[in-house]
């Protein structure tokens, strides 16, 4: 019986240290020189190295080659931050001219609102209350000065026509002395021409 336990125990840990076995091969399998990530080049280089004392004992070649993949990540690393100052630059310049064009835009809309708001007179800007104030001051003066003329062009009708009456009631009463006038004379000289008669008659 106890032979039977030592027998499983012993396939137990044969199996457990295939499988550990396995799974470092497998992890080992994952890492490549060739391949992958600049870290997990150096992972391979330092894994497969002989290890001598406290150093590692590490093929030239595998050196060479790591080098090599490690100037062209940096090559690649340094096109691409190229690239990208590149595209930041022209960002920066489309931001830059999108500024200048939204400065002019905010400037062509703040003189169309000033011209909006504000209306000229006599080569002087005014706002549109102060405008309106003076437009209407100019339409109630004009009514005013039309209301005065009314009044007094009524006034001198009125004026004229008590004169052209009264004018007319003269000439009447001045024809009425007339005849008046004409007919005193008249029988004055029929008085008269009536004395002549009778003192002809005595002599």
């Amino acid at each position: 019986m106890n032979s039977l336990k030592k027998i499983l125990l012993l396939l137990f840990i044969a199996s457990y240290a295939s499988l550990s076995a396995q799974d470092a091969t497998e992890a080992d399998d994952q890492l490549s020189l060739e391949n992958g990530t600049i870290d997990n080049q150096f992972e391979y280089v330092i894994q497969r190295s002989n290890n001598y004392q406290d150093y590692k004992v590490v093929k030239k070649n595998w050196l060479y080659t790591l080098k090599a993949h490690t100037l062209d990540s940096l090559k690649s690393i340094h096109s691409e931050l190229a690239t990208a100052e590149g595209t930041i630059s022209n960002q920066n310049s489309e931001i830059a001219s999108l500024k200048s064009s939204l400065k002019n835009t905010e400037d062509t809309l703040n003189k169309t609102t000033s011209e909006k708001n504000n209306m000229e007179l006599f080569g002087l800007q005014m706002t549109k209350p102060n405008y309106n104030i003076l437009m209407w001051s100019i339409v109630a003066l004009l009514l005013a000065l039309l209301l005065l003329f009314i009044y007094k062009f009524k006034n001198s009708n009125t004026i004229t026509r008590e004169a052209q009456k009264n004018l007319s009631e003269t000439e009447d009463e001045f024809d009425e002395h007339r005849r008046t006038a004409l007919e005193r004379e008249q029988k004055v000289r029929r008085q008269l021409q009536d004395e002549l008669n009778k003192q002809k008659g005595i002599n």
